[in-house]
């Protein structure tokens, strides 16, 4: 890596210090000298953002490994793209992307296997390729489709409805929607979704996002006739999913509230506007909608069971009884089928598929082709055809046609690659944390790698929000591999990889021991011979980058290269923006006195330290990312600039016209991924 310290931009420190109360009743002073970065849109902001880029770009240029990273980037990531199919009447929906363009386009066809036609191509709606799909639901009949498209990376998503037959727009235009769906009644003529205010001036990207609104929308009418369903202003902080069960009967509805997994739920005669039947009435545990049968409602919930089970709920009666009892591993999705239940279970981090008949007897396992990862599984109540997308470390994603009861699963596509995946192996080991807990990780690298600790590295990670991470192919790490390096994914507490109680134990006080995992999988692969200190690199994205910030802060001797990705950095003002209020269920906030302690303990932003030699570290963020906002980015970056003792840069990649990450264009995908790889090969070379 170049040893030549980069100039940096000057950062000017302010004077604002916040006042909180710790538990004991005392009050806790501390200094936000970058709370002038908190405005994106400030020409002092704007004009650092773009000082920033400069520096960054001028580092980057110095990269021998660059330009052969882009090329090679190109090349693999130009391979047809085949979305997993569902259905909808006689009408099969996917989408596709033949190799490079900016963004997929969505086909229509009368049979899975096509020919398909262009309904909608998302890459003419915009130059540069920033505006993307977010959404699209077809009506049960196949006439109707409502797509959402979003804009510049935010999250803010306008719905439209268009003629499939046709391939026309209608008139119909709703704005200003958000964490939504769109949920078509039985017969086409309109959908439910949720929306939020218009924001205030200077909102849009980082004002709090309150008080969801559940609205009904009529094709062919304004969005200002459309029919207000549920607003809740009394509890500003709820969040509502609709669910129309396939017989029309029922609107059933998810009540959320931040990212806590527990929620309500309501049901009501579809045909009703009367009082909601509040079958869930506090958030007490988590409970999904599956499926239906008369007045009987099939539910997936961890309720006395945090490895999830199923339930038939009887509307008539009142009655619960369990159709799939908790197992010994977790119950990752759930599905109704003619005639019976498709199970989605999670193995130490990789998916199994069972089928169950309607009474919850146990038929068949239905076998995948390895270890990897079942996505998009798409099913109709009263169709035999099943459809889902698999995909592992060294496998694409490829779409699989499954018929029931009898069938096994076919590729309806073999995706054609520039890389010989047969020279690469997946292994996956358990290393130990520091209270003894079981953390497993994937090693994704070259057949007969030694064991010399010379191996460059990339360790990836996030441990939050229930989210699990399994297998899953990118055609980017396939050209980290290529050139000798090592991937790493590691399956930490907070994730939801067995279950709520693996979830809990990595969230609020216990937040910790997800950085304990992380660690403990750094020493394993150093211990074991994989890489050693000097080769090792670290990267997550969102609340990953807090895992690989508040990582790099507490062990800054055991990693030479992080990469924190859009991520959260500022603890203890997060939830002052869009929707960073509804993360205190896995992290507490600092306006809490039982909380500020073990915030203030880890807050990557607050922890970095005068004279300390912090490892080579490129901050990746999006000036229009509305779900994390820059700040967090900006605030760390300065700060790191400011304290860093040693040697190895302090870099800030801040891409214009780009948000969290969801339709980023081909194009600034492989951009980023060009400069994430250089910059590491180039730290990682010892």
């Amino acid at each position: 890596m170049p040893r030549v310290t980069p100039q940096y931009p000057q950062s000017p420190r302010g004077e604002h210090v916040d006042v909180y109360t710790d538990s004991q009743g005392r009050e806790v002073r501390v200094p936000d000298p970058y709370r002038w970065l908190e405005d994106p849109d400030s020409p002092e902001t704007r004009a650092w953002v773009e000082a920033q880029n400069r520096v960054t770009a001028a580092y980057l240029d110095t990269l021998p490994a660059r330009d052969a990273y882009r090329e090679r980037l190109s090349t693999l990531w130009n391979y047809p793209k085949e979305g997993t199919p569902w259905k909808r009447g006689e009408r099969y929906f996917r989408q596709f992307n033949p190799g490079l363009l900016n963004q997929p386009v969505l086909e229509v066809a009368d049979t899975p296997r096509g020919p398909w036609r262009t309904l909608l191509d998302p890459n003419s709606l915009s130059a540069d390729g920033t505006v993307a799909l977010a959404g699209a639901s077809v009506s049960e009949d196949g006439n109707r489709l409502a797509y959402g498209t979003q804009s510049g990376g935010s999250d803010w998503v306008t719905w439209q409805v268009r003629d499939v037959s046709s391939g026309e727009d209608l008139p119909d235009r709703l704005d200003w929607s958000k964490f939504s769906g769109a949920e078509w009644l039985p017969d086409g003529s309109g959908f439910y979704y949720s929306a939020y205010d218009a924001p205030g001036e200077g909102g849009v990207l980082t004002g709090a996002n309150r008080n969801q609104r559940l609205m009904f929308h009529r094709v062919g009418t304004p969005q200002a006739g459309d029919t207000l369903v549920l607003a809740r202003p009394d509890e500003p902080d709820w969040g509502f999913r609709p669910q129309v069960t396939h017989d029309g009967r029922f609107l059933v509805l998810h009540v959320w509230k931040g990212t806590d997994p527990k929620n309500l739920l309501w049901v009501r005669p579809l045909d009703s506007d009367g009082p909601w039947r509040e079958l869930v009435s506090d958030f007490r545990a988590s409970f999904s909608f599956v499926g239906s049968e008369g007045d009987v409602l099939l539910l997936r919930t961890d309720e006395n069971a945090p490895r999830e089970k199923v339930i038939a709920w009887d509307l008539g009666t009142g009655q619960q009884r369990d159709l799939i009892p908790e197992g010994p591993h977790k119950l990752d999705h759930v599905a109704a089928v003619r005639g019976g239940l498709l199970a989605v279970t999670l193995e130490d981090a990789s998916h199994r598929l069972t089928l169950y008949g309607r009474d919850g007897t146990r038929q068949r396992e239905i076998g995948l082709p390895g270890l990897g990862s079942l996505l998009g599984l798409s099913t109709q109540e009263d169709d035999p055809e099943i459809f889902f997308g698999f995909t592992s470390f060294l496998t694409p994603t490829t779409p699989h046609r499954l018929l029931l009861p009898g069938g096994e699963p076919e590729p309806l596509a073999e995706p054609a690659l520039t890389f010989d995946a047969s020279a690469y192996e997946v292994t996956q080991e358990f290393a130990t944390s520091r209270d003894g807990t079981r953390v497993p990780l994937f090693i994704v690298a070259r057949k007969g790698l030694d064991h010399d600790g010379q191996n460059p590295t990339l360790l990836y990670g996030y441990g939050g929000f229930n989210i699990s991470l399994t297998p899953a192919f990118s055609p980017s790490r396939l050209a980290w591999l290529e050139r000798g390096g090592v991937y790493v994914q590691a399956n930490l507490r907070g994730g939801g990889e067995y279950g709520e109680e693996w979830h809990r134990a990595g969230t609020l006080r216990e937040k910790q021991n997800v950085f304990d995992d992380f660690i403990a999988v750094a020493e394993h692969l150093i211990a074991s011979g994989v890489t050693s200190p000097a080769h090792l690199g670290i990267q997550g994205g969102s609340n990953g980058g807090l895992l690989v910030g508040a990582c790099m802060t507490q062990r800054p001797d055991l990693f030479a290269a992080v990469i924190p990705q859009v991520g959260v950095l500022d603890m203890l003002r997060y939830q002052h923006f869009t929707i960073g209020w509804a993360w205190a269920s896995d992290y507490g906030r600092a306006d809490d006195p039982a909380m500020l302690e073990a915030l203030l303990a880890y807050s990557p932003l607050h922890n970095l330290k005068e004279g300390t030699a912090y490892p080579a570290t490129l901050i990746t963020t999006g000036d229009h990312d509305d779900r994390v906002v820059p700040a967090h980015s900006f605030k760390f970056g300065a700060e790191l600039q400011r304290v860093q003792a040693g040697d190895a840069p302090t870099l800030l990649r801040i891409q214009t016209r780009a948000g969290h990450g969801a339709g980023k264009p081909t194009a600034l995908v492989i951009e980023e991924a060009a400069d994430v790889w250089a910059f590491l090969e180039a730290a990682l070379s010892g």
